[in-house]
């Protein structure tokens, strides 16, 4: 999905104006007063910022039109909370909202429904492990977010995953131009020993190519059942960075065994 010369909501982006900091800082006061024209105005002059926040989710089958729509949701959020005494530039204000407005309409629109109520545990999760990070200058564990809730690990843990984009158990991990290898051809069977899933060479040389802070999490991941949650837990890193290392590990081992 290109987002250059084309046009969005009926917009041509390459015509989109770019407002400066200094003109920002003169409509504010006329906005805070309920002066719809100096609004417009500023909304015009950031949409550049909202295209450039919708760039970072192509490639999820949305539309661009509606994505952008989410977006500007968020830029007004944004004006109308902004705190000018702040010194702070609207735009490192703005993306945050911008981005957890269309993060928001992702979850709410993803094709598998979660209840209001499972989804508002989630999200008051995130703003308590937000909370626990600055007082711990650390990633908290499920445990702890879960006792800073008061909720049983358990509920903490199945809202939190709940909210995690799904992903195809028959995702192809890596393909050599033969049978393609699923992400359910990884999944654990209680009924096996783990070991049996390293008799495959070409797997056993890929894991062996990887660090061992990604063995350990393919291992925990794939091979004793964690969530992305528990294993950021465990390894003392935050969930984000599990989920990327977790990715670039599978990539890794793909590419690889593309050449075996």
């Amino acid at each position: 999905m290109g987002y250059g010369k084309v046009d969005i909501c009926g917009l041509d982006t390459s015509t989109l104006p770019v407002m400066s900091h200094e003109r920002m800082m003169e409509l504010f006061p006329r906005i805070h007063q309920g002066d719809m024209t100096a609004r417009a105005e500023f909304i015009q002059g950031n949409l550049r910022l909202v295209l450039s926040v919708i760039q970072r989710f192509s490639g999820r089958g949305e539309q661009a039109d509606d994505l952008f729509q989410v977006g500007c949701i968020g830029l007004m959020k944004s004006i109308d909370n902004f705190d000018t005494s702040l010194n702070v530039r609207f735009s490192t204000y703005a993306v945050p909202m911008i981005i957890g407005e269309i993060r928001r309409y992702l979850r709410d629109n993803n094709v598998i429904r979660v209840s209001r109520s499972m989804r508002d545990t989630a999200y008051k999760a995130l703003q308590a492990r937000d909370r626990l990070q600055q007082t711990l200058d650390r990633e908290p564990t499920v445990t702890e977010i879960a006792e800073e809730m008061h909720l049983p690990r358990e509920d903490v843990v199945f809202a939190l995953e709940a909210i995690q984009d799904p992903v195809s158990l028959f995702e192809p991990v890596y393909n050599d131009g033969g049978d393609a290898l699923y992400i359910m051809d990884q999944v654990r069977d209680e009924t096996a020993r783990a070991d049996v899933w390293l008799e495959d060479i070409a797997i056993r040389d890929g894991l062996s190519r990887l660090s061992e802070r990604e063995k350990k999490i393919l291992r925990l991941r794939f091979f004793e059942g964690q969530t992305q949650m528990e294993v950021a837990g465990e390894i003392g890193i935050s969930q984000a960075q599990v989920s990327r290392l977790e990715k670039n590990a599978l990539l890794h081992m793909r590419k690889h065994m593309q050449t075996v």
